[in-house]
């Protein structure tokens, strides 16, 4: 009986490497997503056939999805998830903040064939849209308007279609860049995965609005790239 209960306390010193390092690999699991957005919208931006200067400009919060996958079961779905930063300020004329985590589930009635991971840029052109993906899951085109965005360093912010929607949705996959339209899919906080990334619980509100968190070293080329490219809200707003 005494080697039983000897043992007991020795097999849960032995767990706590391992229990440790499961706890590391997710942290870094969430760090590489991050850094990963950071180098996908480096390329897209430095593309010449781009998210136009003027889009941009007037653009709250940005949502980078790196490689969504694609699939096909009967209906079309996606899934992925990545990051969204936001200007910071109570009107979104301030600095880029830090990240909080994103997820992004949906699909689309009809078949589709075969299965490509594609990176998704989301532009969110309005407070509301902002303040709502925060709080709980909007359905893009439901809850929030979604368009396809202008493409082209000269398109204007200023047509309709990017007038009208309060979320405007581009994609890259095999090296081509295009406005694509989301609607059906639904776009949420991820908190969980916020949890890994600063260590604690925080909700993805706290991060953005309340300047709860610090900037994660994971997230320097992703905020650098974007103050850089676009330091200033020129909306109307």
């Amino acid at each position: 009986m005494k080697k039983i209960w000897l043992g007991i306390p020795l097999l849960s010193l032995l767990a706590l490497p391992v229990i440790a390092q499961d706890k590391q690999e997710k942290e870094d699991k969430e760090e590489s997503r991050v850094e990963n957005a950071g180098k996908v919208l480096q390329e897209i931006l430095n593309a010449s056939d781009s998210i136009p200067q003027d889009v941009l400009d007037k653009a709250d919060c940005v949502v980078i999805l790196p490689s969504v996958l694609k699939f096909a079961i009967g209906f079309g779905g996606s899934y992925g998830r990545g990051v969204m930063t936001c200007r910071a300020g109570d009107h979104f004329n301030g600095p880029w903040g830090p990240p909080t985590m994103m997820a992004l589930e949906g699909g689309s009635a009809g078949l589709q064939l075969g299965g490509n991971a594609t990176d998704f840029v989301l532009l969110l052109m309005s407070p509301r849209s902002a303040t709502s993906m925060l709080d709980s899951k909007v359905k893009l085109g439901g809850d929030a308007s979604a368009a396809a965005g202008p493409v082209g360093r000269t398109a204007s912010a200023e047509s309709d279609v990017a007038l009208r929607a309060e979320i405007l949705s581009y994609s890259r996959a095999r090296g081509l860049f295009a406005g694509i339209s989301l609607e059906g899919s639904t776009l949420r906080a991820d908190n969980n995965a916020n949890k890994k990334l600063y260590g604690k619980e925080i909700m993805a509100s706290e991060i953005v609005f309340k300047h709860a968190a610090q900037v994660p070293p994971s997230a320097k080329m992703l905020l650098e790239t974007l103050q850089k490219a676009s330091p200033k809200n020129k909306s109307d707003k």
